[in-house]
Parts: C-alpha cells; structure tokens; sequence
C-alpha cells in the first residue's frame, strides 16, 4: 500500500510516497533529463561517496515516470530543533554542494533548510531534485532562499540569541531580506559579508526580481564561486556565545557520585530488560545516561530544551563519530507542531515520535521541571509519556530533594497549590497510563526511579 508524503507537493519535477515502509519518489518528465544526466556523469554517486546525499537507487523506469527507493531515515528532523553548530552545519553543507556542483556544470535550484535533516551523526541532503543544468552567467537562483534560510538565522542568532534559531517554525519561506535588515545592528555594517549579502540585497531586491537578465550578466561560475568561499568561510567562523540554564549540568548536579553511578546502572538494567534497541531520551541534556545503552542500541535520540546542552552532546558525536545518537532541542511544554498548508508540510514531533514505535523511553530529572515549572498536571505529562513509548523508566524528585524545595520556594504565595506534587498522587495519574512494574529509591539522593510500562 502507498501513501503520497503530504509534504511534497511543491515540485513539479516529483514527489515522495511511502510504500510497504520503503521511502520511494516518483520523477516526471519534465525532470528526466536532468535526473539522467545526473546518474550518466556520476555526480549522484559523487554525492552517495561524500555522503553529503541520501542514497537512492531505481526501481522502476518507464516513459511516464521513474521511481527510485531512497535510504530511509528513521527520524525527519527540522531546523527549528538544532543547536547552533548543527544550523552552522547544515548550511555549510549547502554551501558545498552547490559548489561542487557549479564545478560539475550543475546548479542547486533551491536552497532549503528543510532540504537537510542530521542523520547517523552529521548533516545530509535529501532533496534528490533539488539540482538542475548550470547555464553560463545565470545567477543562483537559490542564492536569496539561503540567506533567508540559513545566513539570517545564523546572524540573528550571532546578535540576539539562540530563540532565532526557530526563525522557520514561525515562517517556512524565511525572514524576509528587508525585515533581516532592520533587526540587525548598526554594527553589522561593518562586516562586509553581511553588507554585501544581507544589507545591499535587501535594498536592491525588487531590482534583482524585476531586472535578472542584468544581474545574470555579471555573474560568472567564478563569481559564484567566489561569492560561495565568502559565504562559506563567514559562517564558519560565527559563533553564539549565550549562556544558557543547563550548560554542564552535570558538574552542578544535585546528588553524589554514589546516586549517580546508580542511575547508571539502573537505566542499563531497565534497557536490556525491554530488550531494547530504540530509545528517546526527554531532558537528556548532554547525552550522559543514553551513552550507557550504546552497546545496545540501533538509535539514541535525545531531547532536550536546552541548546547549548544539545551542543555539547553533538560536539561529543562528532568527536567519537556515533552514528546511532541524534541531539535534538525540544521543549517538552511546547514541542514542534504540524506546519505549513494543511498543517501537513512539517510534521509534529509528537507524530514523528509515535510512528516509530520506539522501544523505551527515559525521564530523568525531568518531571519536577514540566511539573513544577511548567504547571503541567501529573495527568498531562503521564499522557504526554504515553506517546512516546510503550516502556518508560522515569526519575521523581520528591518533596525533600533539594531542587523540588527550591522551585516550591520559587513559587512564593502559590505554594500551596503544589500540594498534589507527591509520591501517591505521581503514582495515581500515571497509573491511569501505565502499569508501575518497579520503584527503587535512588541510592544517597530523595528521588525514585519508576519503571512503567504502557497500558493497552
């Protein structure tokens, strides 16, 4: 059975169905030339080599249609859930793509951010007709799209912080050039990239849009290239250096050793307990506790809201190159939603998360904060868990644990409405849920790891 991707609807050239659990796209026509030129020059396998693209391979060619079968991927993730240095990176990969491919007389013809999704460790294309012919002098027409999509966030960021990452869940098409222009600093103008790429674009963009064969006259491959290395090696060097709650929260946690080797030991224990291969990890900060399953697991996704901690888990990938964990930023009190026409080009996290079954799911020190921070009922974080996984291993803080204590105090006259927040009433909502299998008090601390399992 098959079933068109709501999301792929914008490109006459094909578009993407899954069958029988296989991600599969359908070439038209009008795109036969281009995709057989492609595969002929070996600039697809070029690609596949560098793995700066998504495998793919024929499986059917006819006159009407040709459909290939591409890698699947286990989890599409969005811009507005990476950390910085995983934007830097996605856009980087952009740029040389669309560099080797000007050096193969090909050209990309948009430049989305959604056109890339981090996948066994490091960015990837998957947009396999986003190329077409370079024509001598012609502009890159994408050129605009990727400083709407990646420049402009990235130097927001730089600026403003790291809220402007999420620049694309508010606006799938990216910032405008003029509104880019006016948010940033009088400063920015003395950066020539940003002069040149953002402040004289903006002004000049009815011009570009009503006078392109001029503007194509004077843009040779070389300058293209040119502009590319510019673009390439700003980016490169950006940074965004913004403090965040959670930086190294492990060297300032609130129990000893003696707790903390326990939680180890236990989250080990309960994984190959469930026989698990699949996890998400709600609040996993840097990854510490989900780097215990490694030996285990075919994929660690972890999830936190705190960008800066979602960097340090993706430096450590990138250094001990481990493919099976991908670092997401994700707020539980407000995770992606359903995007774009329909609400059915982005999908919700939420969704995402449900269709793959994965095995288990972890929770620590996490739901004193959707609790108590977030005025979340016991009853809508147990739903919440719900959707994650049928097998939860869950941390509760109680009433005694230092950081409860102090976000009660935090609460000030309100206080008193916490009352609910106790061992009984946790037990109670979740039960509606999940079926308690195990509780263990955590060794030298006031908290208690629960093991549930989903109710049918």
């Amino acid at each position: 059975m098959s079933k068109r991707t709501s999301s792929s609807f914008r490109d006459p050239s094909g578009y993407v169905f899954i069958e029988d659990d296989s991600v599969k796209r359908i070439i038209n026509p009008i795109y036969f030339n281009q995709y057989r030129s492609l595969t002929k020059s070996g600039f697809y396998n070029t690609l596949f080599e560098k793995k700066y693209l998504i495998p793919h391979k024929v499986v059917e060619e006819n006159q009407d249609q040709i459909i290939i079968e591409a890698q699947k991927i286990p989890l599409v993730n969005y811009p507005y859930e990476w950390s910085f240095l995983q934007y830097k990176h996605a856009a980087l990969l952009t740029l040389k793509i669309q560099k080797l491919s000007l050096k193969n007389n090909f050209t990309l013809k948009d430049a989305s951010a959604f056109n890339i999704t981090f996948h066994e460790g490091k960015p990837v294309f998957i947009d396999t007709l986003s190329f077409d012919f370079y024509q001598e002098n012609n502009p890159w027409l994408a050129y605009k799209q990727f400083i709407m999509h990646f420049l402009g966030p990235l130097v927001l960021t730089k600026y403003f912080g790291q809220d402007y990452l999420k620049t694309l869940s508010q606006n799938l098409e990216g910032i405008s050039l003029q509104k880019l222009s006016r948010l940033l600093p009088f400063k920015s103008y003395f950066s020539p990239t940003l002069v040149t790429n953002i402040h004289l674009l903006a002004k000049y963009d009815k011009k570009y849009e009503s006078d392109k064969k001029s503007v194509s006259n004077n843009l040779s491959k070389a300058s293209q290239i040119k502009l590319i290395d510019g673009l390439y090696d700003y980016i490169l060097n950006l940074s965004a250096n913004e403090k965040t709650e959670w930086d190294h929260y492990y060297n300032q946690i609130n129990y000893d050793d003696v707790a903390y080797q326990f939680k180890k030991k236990a989250v080990k224990d309960w994984f190959l307990s469930i026989q698990g291969k699949s996890l998400i990890d709600i609040g996993g900060n840097d990854g510490t506790f989900s780097r215990e399953l490694k030996e285990q697991a075919d994929l660690l996704i972890v999830a936190d809201v705190d960008p800066n901690a979602v960097e340090q888990n993706y430096r450590q990938i990138i250094k001990s190159k481990e493919k099976i964990i991908l670092p997401l930023v994700i707020d539980v009190l407000n995770p992606a939603a359903n995007y774009g026409f329909n609400n059915e080009e982005r999908f919700s996290f939420i969704d995402r998360i449900k269709e793959l079954n994965l095995d288990g799911c972890l929770a620590l020190a996490v739901i004193h904060h959707i609790t108590l921070s977030g005025n979340i009922p016991f009853s809508l974080s147990a739903q919440f868990f719900s959707k994650m996984s049928s097998n939860l291993l869950i941390e509760f803080p109680t009433r005694k644990d230092s950081w409860v204590q102090f976000l009660l105090d935090s609460k000030r006259e309100f206080k008193n409405h916490f009352d609910f927040y106790d061992e009984e009433n946790f037990e109670k909502e979740y039960a509606v849920y999940f079926e308690i299998l195990k509780k263990e008090k955590i060794d030298s601390s006031e908290r208690i790891l629960y093991r549930l399992k989903r109710r049918n």
